[in-house]
């Protein structure tokens, strides 16, 4: 059945891949932008070629007043909305003291609180239906091993994907599954593309004391690693098949990638405890969605 699906994040590689993805899977996909005046500076509006539903509509996730009028008004024109995929993101890399508290908190803002400004906005209408689906696109550096210069973009995925675990056992009796797609993030180039930190003097101090050669070695044993980093179609490809997955059999979880940090097993672990914790406290019934005909 064709699904009325939000995506963020259409200017980052996965996000363009799900979009396209998801249009040719013949859902009606509406991707968020700040500017639709005619440019289309993702290359995502090819999607919408050859019978497939792609629509770009204006919201800025930094904004609550137009993420509001934008869920209103796919509300208004399809009388649903089914899927909200969690994309919007920002890299950074770099010393964690070089980061000014100003740039933590427009990482954060991108990366956490543009998904709370669209769950606030979009699940009084998945509630009212009594059933959506949210899909989160969290990092494996939120659990995995550690990369030096790394911490910033880390923890501000690890607080995506505490929140993200948080809603799925307050939706789960509304009807409203929760999806965790973990791609992993090793690949050197997805560190060297990234932002850097605006103070460079702080910046400096690490590159030429005793830290001078960490970066180095690190990247350069991440290139060395035999296993190939995700491609943004695979993600894309499994994004769609959770979207099109029966209702109560959607995994919280989805991993992609090598596991050489570890997250993978990790979070097996971490989940497994979370289940069991749950049903100690008279609360399993959560770790699966409840069906609301």
């Amino acid at each position: 059945m064709s699904k009325v699906i939000v995506v963020t994040g259409a200017a980052n590689s996965i996000g363009r891949s799900t979009c396209r993805k998801l249009a040719q899977a013949g859902h009606t996909v509406y991707v968020s932008m700040r500017d639709i005046d005619g440019r289309d500076e993702h290359g995502v509006e090819a999607a919408g070629t050859h019978g497939t539903e792609l629509r770009t509509i204006a919201f800025d996730v930094s904004s609550e007043a137009s993420v509001n009028s934008a869920i209103d008004a796919i509300v208004a024109e399809n009388n649903r909305l089914d899927v909200i995929v969690h994309n919007a993101r920002q890299v950074v890399y770099g010393p964690a003291e070089a980061f000014t508290p100003d740039q933590l908190a427009e990482l954060y803002d991108i990366n956490v609180l543009s998904a709370q400004r669209l769950n606030r906005a979009a699940l009084p209408q998945l509630r009212k239906q009594g059933q959506g689906l949210l899909i989160w696109i969290s990092s494996s550096s939120a659990r995995g091993g550690s990369v030096p210069f790394l911490g910033a973009y880390a923890s501000s995925k690890a607080a995506l994907d505490a929140l993200a675990l948080g809603y799925a056992g307050e939706l789960a009796r509304w009807g409203v599954e929760t999806t965790i797609v973990v791609p992993s993030a090793l690949g050197p180039g997805h560190y060297i593309r990234s932002g850097r930190p605006l103070d460079t003097v702080r910046a400096e101090e690490y590159a030429d004391g005793p830290t001078a050669d960490v970066s180095e070695i690190a990247l350069s044993a991440l290139a060395q690693l035999p296993a190939k980093d995700r491609t943004p179609q695979d993600v894309a490809a499994a994004i769609a098949d959770v979207v099109d997955m029966p209702f109560g059999q959607r995994p919280l979880r989805v991993h992609f990638g090598p596991d050489d940090d570890g997250a993978a097993a990790v979070d097996a672990i971490a989940d497994s405890v979370r289940a069991e914790l749950l049903r100690r406290i008279g609360l399993e019934d959560i770790l699966k969605p409840a069906f609301i005909g």
